[in-house]
């Protein structure tokens, strides 16, 4: 069993920044990734970030170059930098762990981000 918990979220003016993270507590496997999803009010789900067991990262075109995601060494601490917040950045932001064998995934409650125009 695993359990995730986020924190960092708040309010925040367009251009500013803020940090999530979040802590994985249970049985965490080395192979198991770990990731950033939001979803806007009214809006779908969408993935921000992910970044693999082995530290490679992918991120959402509309994030790119703005937010950095990464992981601490011990692979239970997630964490998302966020830059040039945007408006339409606003969403509740939702940690992600996925364990290849057997699959399994395990969210967050999430935490709210919100930005100022």
């Amino acid at each position: 069993q695993v359990q995730l918990v986020e924190s960092g979220g708040g309010l925040v003016e367009a251009g500013g920044s803020r940090r999530l993270s979040c802590v994985a507590a249970g049985n965490i496997f080395s192979v198991d990734d770990m990731g950033w999803y939001r979803r806007g009010r009214g809006k779908q789900r969408e993935l921000v970030a992910v970044i693999t067991s082995s530290g490679a990262t992918t991120y959402a075109d509309s994030v790119k170059g703005r937010f950095t995601i990464s992981r601490d060494n011990d692979k239970n601490k997630v964490y998302l930098q966020m830059n040039s917040l945007k408006p339409e950045d606003t969403a509740r932001y939702y940690c992600h762990l996925h364990r290849p064998w057997p699959v399994r995934d395990y969210w967050g409650q999430g935490t709210q981000v919100t930005v100022s125009s």
